[in-house]
């Protein structure tokens, strides 16, 4: 396993800024954080992340509206996670998961146990290991492995075949 995904960590709940940001903070925050694990949606394009793809998750419902153009821990917690799904995603179904996710705990457990699941999902897949079976899971806890697993498994085959 490289060090790059060895080293793959993103900001628990407590560590997301607790004052509220602008936009270009937003949009600084997540690239800093996901450079590297996501890729662009278009190739001519420098950054992974901009102002009009965020500015489109709230259009489209996905995101509560920024509050006097700041955006809260939440909306932060939330584009993390929109940006990676969004890799193996629509935005519908990116939708309905958090949800999911957001319904059946309060948005820090939500957010803490994605970021969780998805870093353990990737060191597994990157080791060409297997989970561990585990019938205690609740659907949702489930449900939230296999979709991280989707993205660990996508990001293994671009960084180890694809070479990406």
């Amino acid at each position: 396993m490289n060090t790059e995904i060895e080293n793959f960590h993103l900001p628990r709940w407590h560590e997301l800024p607790t004052i509220d940001l602008y936009i270009d903070q937003v949009v600084s925050l997540l690239e800093q954080h996901l450079t590297g694990y996501i890729k662009n949606d278009n190739e001519k394009e420098e950054k992974l992340v901009t102002k009009t793809m965020i500015n489109n998750y709230v259009k489209h419902g996905v995101i509560k509206p920024p509050i006097n153009k700041k955006y809260r821990k939440e909306h932060t917690a939330s584009l993390f996670v929109i940006f990676i799904l969004k890799e193996v995603y629509s935005i519908n179904d990116i939708k309905k998961l958090i949800s999911l996710g957001i319904d059946t705990s309060p948005i820090e457990q939500a957010y803490n146990r994605f970021c969780s699941e998805l870093e353990k999902a990737i060191r597994i897949v990157f080791a060409e290991k297997n989970y561990v079976k585990n019938s205690k899971l609740s659907q949702e806890q489930y449900i939230l492995r296999n979709v991280v697993q989707s993205f660990a498994n996508k990001l293994y085959v671009q960084k180890v075949y694809l070479k990406k």
